[in-house]
């Protein structure tokens, strides 16, 4: 493993053998990377490339625009989605990949909770990513199934991944309660524009086996 500090981020580079193997970009939290890399291990995959992104403000960095707190107490989002794609696309990206064999042949984003909610938005913002998970993703965030709907991506993604788990819309908080609904209806729309979709439900709620089900949804992206 490489590690690297750009501009606060502690990014983490597990590099593939062969040249132009495929990347996959992962924000995540601090420390996560090794476990999600033990993971991946157990499937039987290509060779790649994981570049992981950690110490991310995730009110800030992942949630396009603001919201105020969903929780009573809790912090509010500050959206800094533009800002955190610009550094990773324009700074991050080619810093990483200069420690790669070559070039990859193409780059996967994933993301876990509010990270799996900005892995689809930053398909609207970049055209350097071809593939994307988002596993357990924040679609609950006020606002943006219209916004992926109503707008064209940056390029046709190859594929997409989605999970959820199944008791993670079973709660009274008004704005969590519509993850699942909105989650079913952005898997059917892009499946609709023929786009290769995939939507598994996992058992349990949003806090179970993160590592595992981050590990099964890009393991999905370099199976396609």
């Amino acid at each position: 493993m490489i590690r690297m500090t750009i501009q606060g981020k502690t990014v983490s580079i597990f590099p593939g053998e062969k040249p132009g193997s495929p990347a996959i970009y992962l924000n995540t939290v601090s420390g996560e990377e090794r476990q999600i890399w033990a993971e991946l291990q157990k499937f039987p995959l290509p060779d790649f490339s994981l570049i992981t992104i950690a110490e991310l403000d995730w009110n800030r960095d992942l949630v396009p625009w603001d919201h105020p707190p969903i929780f009573k107490n809790g912090p509010a989002c500050t959206g800094g989605a533009d800002n955190y794609l610009d550094l990773l696309t324009n700074d991050i990206l080619p810093a990483a990949e200069t420690t790669l064999p070559g070039p990859p042949c193409w780059r996967g984003l994933a993301g876990y909770s509010l990270a799996g909610l900005f892995a689809l938005y930053a398909l609207y913002g970049t055209d350097v990513f071809s593939r994307a998970a988002s596993v357990s993703g924040s679609l609950w965030f006020p606002g943006i199934k219209e916004y992926l709907t109503s707008r064209n991506a940056k390029r046709l993604p190859d594929c997409l991944y989605f999970s959820l788990g199944d008791k993670e819309s079973k709660t009274r908080n008004p704005v969590l309660k519509a993850v699942r609904e909105n989650t079913e209806a952005l898997y059917a729309y892009y499946q609709g524009k023929g786009i290769h979709t995939v939507f598994q439900l996992n058992a349990g709620n949003h806090y179970d086996h993160a590592a595992q089900r981050t590990a099964t949804g890009i393991a999905w992206l370099l199976a396609q």
